[in-house]
C-alpha cells in the first residue's frame, strides 16, 4: 500500500512539474536561470537561481532576463535587468539596479526569456555540485544497481500463501526465488 502510495505520489509530483515549471526546451514557458553577476543586487545576488516564467507583455520596472540579440557584442549570452523605457518592438531600454548606466543591448519580446517567479539565494553552489559528472555518474550507477536488485525481489507467493496458510522458512519454493515457479 505504502509503494503505491510513493508510486502515487511521485506521478503527481513529476506531472505537477511537466505542467508547471517544464523548461523551454521541453515546450515548457519556464527558464532556470543561474545569476554571477553583482548588477541586480540588492533585489536579486550572486549565486542565486532564479526561475523564470513567460507572460504576454512586459513593461517599465519590471524585471526580466533576456538572451542577448544575434549581432551584438556578447550575443548569446543571458542578462537579468530592469525594464526602464523602450518597448517590446523597438527595443527595451534595460538597466541593472547596481549599474550606473542603462544596458548597451536593447532587446526586443522575442528576446526574453521571462520575468523571476522565484528567486532562489545561495542555489547556484548546490546546482554546480549536483551538474558535476561525479554526482551524475553516481546516481546512474545508484539507479542502476536498484533496478538490477529489483529483479531479485523476495519469492514470489506460493499456492499456500495465496490461501493464507502460514509456510515454514525451510518449505520456500525455490523455483519461485529463481523466478522460475
Amino acid at each position: 500500500m505504502i509503494g503505491r502510495l510513493a508510486l502515487v505520489g511521485t506521478f503527481l509530483l513529476v506531472a505537477g512539474w511537466f505542467v508547471a515549471l517544464r523548461p523551454t526546451l521541453l515546450g515548457g514557458s519556464t527558464t532556470y536561470l543561474l545569476v554571477s553577476g553583482q548588477s541586480m543586487e540588492p533585489t536579486i545576488h550572486a549565486g542565486s537561481l532564479v526561475v523564470l516564467r513567460r507572460t504576454s507583455g512586459y513593461r517599465s520596472g519590471e524585471v526580466i532576463a533576456y538572451r542577448i540579440p544575434d549581432g551584438d557584442p556578447a550575443s548569446g549570452l543571458n542578462v537579468i535587468h530592469r525594464i526602464i523605457g523602450g518597448s517590446g518592438e523597438a527595443g527595451f531600454i534595460m538597466r541593472g539596479d547596481n549599474a550606473v548606466g542603462s544596458d548597451l543591448w536593447r532587446p526586443r519580446k522575442a528576446d526574453v526569456l521571462g520575468t523571476p517567479a522565484l528567486i532562489i539565494p545561495g542555489a547556484v553552489p548546490v546546482v554546480l555540485f549536483l551538474r558535476s559528472p561525479i554526482v551524475v555518474a553516481s546516481l546512474a550507477a545508484a539507479l542502476s544497481v536498484y533496478f538490477i536488485l529489483g529483479l531479485w525481489a523476495s519469492p514470489r507467493p506460493t499456492a499456500e500463501d495465496r490461501a493464507g496458510r502460514e509456510v515454514p522458512a525451510h518449505a520456500v519454493d525455490t523455483a519461485a526465488w529463481w523466478g522460475r515457479g
